[in-house]
């Protein structure tokens, strides 16, 4: 559906299939095997220009909105879910910055990021607050012109890579959810400690670490957007415009698994023929297939949506997220079966799609969590008057 696409897309996405064709196929499994981060990626994203696509040109990025950084993740995941990961959680701990940082944050610390200088991680979840992310245990209490953090964050992706972080955490418990602020806080602060790293199943050349905070002081200054209790306002924005990133990481797994059941079933023989000749594994691939488009298109649609200023886009962003990785994990499983045996040996790369693909039903908010946001949206309109399903007696 290309003729649907801006040029302006189009050449972000040729940029973004040239480097995952020259620098992440050829080592995507050599960094599932040792789980190390895909440096040799991130500088070439950096050559390329393309670390800064969704930041605003004014601060030195490209000005090219959720869409054209939903094209670039796509074509990443296509080659290597974690490395698709990789790179789209810079966006997720820079939006907070960009729809909820003073003009002097927005100024220091974007054109960094938007170059590849910078690489961020995103800090909300903890151990006992995961989908309930209003009640958190870390406190930042304010002293003589510092924050003094203390608490523990769990599940930081780009955890020991990133050079700052976008902390959430409570400035005022009494409140709940109301007290809860973000804090930018640089790698090297004293007080604060890279933890544990974690042991992934899949996008294994991500890290993912505990942060720990022990009277760390920050700066007042680095209060995101100046005011304490925006910090769950400032998070629920920022997985508004983030969500669709995941969604485009899940539609490349599912893509690039569907192009490699597609070319395996044409070469494997079978009776005589190949096993792409025969009718159910035909209608298995339709089905892979239209999951897939029809999860491209919502994506799409969701972020021309964000792109054009759309208001409430909470429901459709939820709808994306929630649908295109349900379609990963379906798509990858049956590229696994359509494999047979050699399926679920690594000497073949689609195993490792399956695996990728799991952790984008769970993280950015679990499609549990996706499908309570859009019924409670449901509701909420029904509610409002909009839209109301007639009778049929009227």
């Amino acid at each position: 559906m290309d003729d649907l696409l801006t040029k302006e897309n189009l050449e972000y996405r040729a940029m973004a299939r040239e480097i995952a064709d020259k620098h992440v196929r050829p080592v995507a499994a050599e960094l599932d095997r040792t789980a190390e981060y895909p440096w040799t990626v991130v500088r070439a994203l950096q050559d390329a220009g393309l670390m800064g696509v969704w930041i605003p040109k004014e601060y030195g990025g490209r000005g090219g909105g959720v869409m054209n950084l939903c094209l670039v993740v796509e074509e990443l995941s296509k080659a290597c879910g974690g490395v698709g990961v990789t790179y789209a959680v810079n966006a997720l701990a820079s939006f907070p910055i960009i729809v909820g940082g003073t003009e002097e944050q927005k100024q220091k610390y974007l054109p960094d990021v938007a170059q590849g200088k910078t690489l961020m991680a995103f800090g909300l979840s903890e151990k006992a607050s995961g989908s309930d992310a209003g009640s958190l245990t870390a406190r930042a209490e304010k002293r003589d012109g510092f924050y003094v953090m203390n608490g523990d964050k769990k599940w930081n992706t780009n955890g020991n890579s990133a050079t700052l972080y976008s902390i959430f955490c409570s400035t005022n418990p009494d409140r709940g959810g109301r007290g809860v602020s973000a804090i930018l806080v640089e790698k090297g602060t004293p007080g604060f400690e890279i933890g544990k790293k974690e042991d992934l199943m899949g996008i294994r050349c991500v890290p993912v670490h505990e942060l720990h905070f022990n009277d760390c002081y920050v700066p007042e200054e680095n209060l995101l957007g100046g005011k304490e209790g925006h910090g769950f306002k400032h998070a629920m924005m920022t997985l508004d415009l983030a969500r669709p990133g995941v969604a485009a990481q899940a539609l490349g797994l599912a893509q690039g698994a569907l192009d490699l059941a597609v070319e395996y079933t044409m070469e494997r023989q079978q009776f005589g023929q190949s096993v792409a000749s025969f009718q159910g594994i035909q209608w298995m691939l339709a089905d892979m297939a239209t999951k897939v488009e029809a999860a491209r298109q919502l994506i799409y649609a969701c972020a021309r949506a964000i792109d054009g200023g759309a208001k409430n886009v909470s429901k459709m962003a939820a709808m994306a997220k929630v649908f295109a990785t349900d379609v990963a994990m379906s798509v990858t499983t049956d590229a696994v079966q359509l494999f047979g045996g050699y399926g679920y040996c690594k000497d073949y790369p689609i195993e490792k799609y399956m695996r990728d693909a799991k952790i984008t039903q769970i993280y950015e908010g679990t499609n549990q969590i996706q499908r309570l946001v859009i019924g409670r949206s449901l509701i909420k309109e029904a509610a409002a008057g909009q839209p109301r399903t007639q009778s049929a007696e009227a």
